[in-house]
């Protein structure tokens, strides 16, 4: 396993798991306060697509990034994570990916407001997405 893709991934997980809870806290507080920038995490926060039936799209984050942090310290401790872990990364780094592709879109095309945390998730989830093509490349084959 390469060193430096395993800490840059562990890094990212970490940025995307501090912002997500932050963004947690603020939709059940509506704090503005926390809101830094332009106020649009505002706008972003308080539309209809910061829900997924009843549950803040900041929920899903904080369990993506928790999932792929288990998995990447599992992959020294398991041999089953050790065997599988590179796969599982790429998977659910896949799927966030494909959903922050979704947030994006939201934002961008339907909201027309950019909130500067939501996008620190983002630019983390799409890092980590790379990162995990690049683990997976480099992963040695098995004969």
């Amino acid at each position: 396993m390469d060193k430096w893709l395993y800490r840059a991934s562990l890094a990212l997980v970490i940025v995307g798991l501090a912002v997500s809870i932050y963004m947690t806290i603020y939709k059940y507080t509506s704090n503005d306060a926390m809101c830094l920038g332009s106020g649009d995490c505002h706008t972003v926060n308080a539309s209809r697509y910061s829900e997924v039936n009843g549950i803040p799209v900041a929920i899903f984050g904080i369990a993506g990034y928790c999932a792929i942090l288990a998995v990447l310290w599992l992959e020294k401790k398991v041999s089953f994570f050790e065997a599988n872990g590179t796969m599982l990364i790429f998977g659910m780094a896949l799927t966030g990916f494909l959903f922050t592709l979704w947030l994006i879109y939201v934002e961008v095309v339907l909201l027309k407001a950019y909130c500067p945390f939501c996008i620190t998730s983002q630019a983390a989830m799409t890092l980590i997405f790379i990162l995990a093509i690049l683990r997976l490349t480099r992963q040695p084959t098995i004969n």
